[in-house]
């Protein structure tokens, strides 16, 4: 029942039932789930722990508030990250990693990325695609830490991307994912670190309306 409870919760935040600064209230998910206070405190616990929600003193519950502030702290530290880790796998991946990789993105590759059905916004079978693509290329790394970090990252991501996804008809992802699969399986560490970068690079830039720049590297 908790699970449950925390998975109806979670899948209505990454649906975009609630609005960015939405007030969630445990009695009136408690009324609408059907289960107890305890049970909903539990799951509101959870997806604060997954960057879903917000603990605010004094104010209980809340969805975050989006901004491009706040977009730019995710795109920041997954610029920080991503490419180190992908760095890592490169050196590290053994052939199982390799064979996973080609396996996610053939899956991405086959996945629509819009049904009719789900509208604008990405479909759900092709955002699920896409992040076990994403998370296949790092998993080489070795480092859980890492892992757990990355994919804390990339929830918070994927809530500014339901509020903010448009279609971007000059972008071409399909061609993106295809680089960064070749120059990661291809052992070529830098490159794959250097295409990783311009992918999120591009895609801060259409959340933000084009006005997101790569951070400056040091000399």
């Amino acid at each position: 029942m908790p699970h449950q409870a925390y998975a109806r919760l979670r899948d209505a935040i990454m649906r975009g039932d609630y609005a960015p600064g939405d007030a969630l209230k445990p009695q009136d998910l408690a009324r609408e789930q059907g289960v107890s206070l305890a049970v909903v405190r539990e799951a509101l616990v959870r997806v604060v722990g997954e960057g879903l929600a917000d603990r605010l003193p004094n104010r209980g519950f809340a969805v975050p508030a989006f901004s491009d502030r706040r977009w730019q702290e995710i795109t920041e530290a997954r610029w920080t990250i991503e490419p180190v880790m992908l760095r890592m796998s490169v050196e590290r991946g053994d052939v199982d990693w390799e064979a996973r990789v080609r396996a996610a993105h053939h899956r991405l590759t086959r996945t629509p990325a819009y049904v009719p059905e789900e509208g604008e916004y990405y479909s759900g079978a092709w955002s699920q695609a896409h992040r076990v693509f994403h998370r296949t290329l790092l998993e080489g790394c070795g480092n859980p830490v890492l892992l757990e970090t990355f994919d804390r990252m990339w929830t918070a991501s994927e809530l500014a991307r339901r509020w903010s996804a448009h279609r971007n008809p000059d972008r071409d992802g399909v061609g993106e994912h295809r680089r960064l699969e070749e120059t990661a399986l291809a052992r070529d560490a830098n490159t794959a670190a250097e295409v990783l970068a311009q992918h999120l690079t591009l895609t801060a830039a259409e959340l933000t309306g084009g006005t997101c720049h790569e951070p400056a590297k040091e000399a």
